[in-house]
């Protein structure tokens, strides 16, 4: 245990460099937008913050009440020792979904009543279903594996499950860019600013494409995804609908480049082995009290300790996107030098996205995945400070 211990801070540790001068520093900068502007962002991000929090700890008292009582449902299945893991696991997942439905209604008429989204409660309820339907299939695969590993590994099951999770971290990212159906060809010079951008950040020609949302959002958005072949940039096409000029639009092309160019799509991968690992252990260190994830009435246990060990490790895990964010902001500001542009981009993510730009340290610090628009307008000073200087 103690060299897994020493590989796990070794490796966490050679995750965690990046392209980021170590003598980086941030200066102080204002975010210049009107004050209204600011005031309508953080209250709009209090309330959905404060929702969250909420659903989380919701969430879990749920789960603490089936933990101490779903057990007995174990004795009144038929269906053999992993399908009565299954049924456990699908009506624990149900229960949840269950409480987190007024405050998933609640946040939606919030993002209605803010404009950024426009999407009908009938069309929210109906994909809620098919988004717990996908969740029963992912908790029936998991339980599948953990319980069928504990017939064979007992108590060391969690080292043999995470190998595995991983292998099929690995097929859903390697897929995922061809279930998106919405889409369509981009602008043909965004097409050749990306060559050209995947060019000077050392790496091979990516596919761009534009995925069409604005049937039932305003928001923004761009993201990178895919393996290998597969490797994709969306760009929603709310972000190329006027409200962004083309340097802003260019930036989030170079930063959403740079997250293939830099490897952050494996790095993913590899930083969900690193918290799995101590995630899986915690469950099966938990579950022991009830013979363990090899036994059906351990699971109402098994989804309790999953959710209180993954709101326990997400710190980290938001630590770790805002390193990677930071790295695909600094390698943007390199590849376009355009540190006005990136400014632009990042004060228009208070106006359009309804960011806030200095959210409470607590709150950044437990659920950011990005550096704040604060941060990120700093990061485009200093570079342009330091590519200044004489």
């Amino acid at each position: 245990m103690l060299a897994l211990g020493v590989g796990w801070l070794v490796g966490a540790s050679l995750l965690w460099q990046t392209d980021v001068p170590d003598s980086l520093v941030l200066p102080e900068v204002d975010v210049p937008v009107p004050q209204d502007d600011l005031d309508r962002a953080e209250r709009y991000e209090t309330f959905m913050r404060w929702s969250f929090l909420s659903s989380q700890l919701v969430a879990v008292v749920v789960l603490l009440l089936y933990a101490w009582r779903g057990a007995r449902f174990a004795r009144e299945s038929a269906a053999g020792r992993i399908g009565t893991g299954m049924l456990l696991g699908m009506l624990g997942l149900a229960l949840v979904w269950l409480s987190q439905i007024p405050f998933q209604a609640a946040e939606l008429w919030w993002q209605r009543r803010y404009g950024l989204w426009t999407t009908g409660y009938l069309d929210w309820f109906f994909e809620n279903w098919v988004v717990l339907a996908a969740e029963f299939l992912f908790i029936c695969l998991w339980l599948m594996i953990t319980m069928a590993l504990a017939a064979v590994f007992r108590r060391r099951w969690w080292l043999a499950a995470t190998p595995v999770f991983v292998g099929l971290a690995l097929l859903f990212g390697f897929v995922y860019p061809y279930l998106v159906i919405n889409k369509r060809d981009p602008p043909a010079d965004l097409e050749r600013a990306a060559e050209r951008y995947a060019r000077q950040q050392g790496t091979d020609e990516i596919k761009l494409v534009v995925e069409e949302v604005s049937d039932f959002t305003d928001a923004p958005n761009a993201y990178a995804t895919g393996l290998g072949p597969s490797r994709r940039i969306f760009l929603w096409d709310t972000l190329i609908d006027g409200r962004f000029d083309d340097d802003e639009v260019r930036m989030v092309l170079a930063h959403e480049i740079a997250h293939h160019s830099r490897s952050h799509l494996w790095k993913g991968i590899a930083w969900y082995a690193l918290l799995s690992l101590p995630l899986l252990a915690a469950v099966g260190r938990l579950t022991r009290r009830r013979g363990g994830i090899y036994e059906p009435h351990a699971v109402p246990l098994a989804l309790l300790a999953l959710v209180v060990g993954g709101i326990a490790l997400q710190p980290l895990s938001s630590a770790v996107g805002r390193e990677l964010e930071a790295e695909a902001d600094w390698i943007a500001l390199e590849t376009t030098r355009d540190p006005a542009a990136a400014r632009g981009l990042f004060e228009a993510f208070t106006l359009e996205a309804l960011q806030d730009p200095t959210p409470p340290a607590w709150a950044h610090q437990l659920f950011s995945s990005h550096p704040s628009v604060e941060e990120r307008i700093a990061m485009a000073e200093a570079w342009r400070r330091l590519r200044d200087r004489p």
